[in-house]
């Protein structure tokens, strides 16, 4: 899909990868409306991509509300005159340790999975309808393998790999492109400002690879997009424990948990 024109929308975009993907979105003509519930970070992103390109909105908001994602897509429609084209599902937590608690596992599901789909319902029947639209998941490695130490950013990753699965197979043939972003390492407060209950998630990413900056995984993202390619691996490296993983599912789940116990002994 060619990007230059269309009216997109990124969440997630106060910092990190959404800040970078918006920034990319902008550079190849894009028109982006951002959002984020950081307002203040939000703030300060928009006015330094709109000095720089131009053609930014945002709006502070949930991107697991269903009422806030209404929202930003009007933002987005009335400020640029014409309907969203690419919607990047990217606002992401990093919440609960271990087996975690009820309220950890309601955050999760809601934010890592649930605006995926609430995104996708607004969206999709109009990309239907006029034959053109995509939609970008951030999901993780963690999607495609599994989080050492946080069984909701585990389970809740391969459910948002999941759903961008299905919305390709369902309407990929309809118009709407899908791809799916499944990095481990990038540097972002996700991975940097984690606290003591999780630094085991922590060393699980950092020791597994290389930590990548956002405006490389965001390069990827673009490609993919042009190309109209669904799996997105920064780290090509996951490629190959994917393929280990399914080639002897015993032998895998036996190494993880030699390096689940090295992480908690050192």
């Amino acid at each position: 899909m060619d990007v230059h024109g269309a009216v997109c929308v990124v969440t997630g975009a106060a910092g990190g990868i959404g800040a970078a993907l918006a920034e990319a979105l902008l550079e190849r003509g894009a028109k982006v409306a951002l959002t984020d519930l950081d307002g203040e970070r939000l703030s300060a992103t928009r006015e330094r991509l709109a000095t720089a390109h131009g053609d930014v909105v945002a709006a502070a908001g949930d991107a697991s509300s269903a009422a806030d994602i209404a929202e930003l897509i009007a933002l987005a429609e009335r400020e640029f005159g014409a309907p969203v084209d690419v919607y990047v599902a990217n606002a992401g937590v990093g919440v609960g340790a271990d087996l975690a608690d009820e309220a950890s596992w309601a955050t999760a599901i809601d934010v890592n999975l649930m605006a995926h789909v609430r995104a996708a319902q607004q969206l999709v029947p109009g990309w239907v309808e006029r034959g053109r639209g995509y939609f970008v998941s951030t999901a993780s490695a963690a999607g495609l393998l599994t989080q050492i130490g946080s069984s909701t950013y585990a389970t809740t990753k391969h459910a948002a790999l999941a759903f961008a699965e299905w919305l390709a197979v369902s309407y990929g043939d309809k118009g709407v492109g899908v791809s799916c972003l499944c990095p481990m390492g990038v540097d972002t407060n996700l991975l940097t400002e984690t606290g003591g209950a999780s630094r085991v998630a922590q060393r699980a990413v950092t020791e597994s690879g290389p930590v990548l900056t956002p405006a490389q995984v965001a390069d990827d993202v673009m490609r993919a997009i042009e190309n109209e390619t669904f799996l997105v691996l920064p780290h090509a490296n996951v490629l190959d424990m994917y393929r280990a993983k399914g080639a002897d599912y015993d032998r895998w789940i036996r190494g993880m948990q030699r390096f689940g116990a090295h992480l908690a002994s050192n």
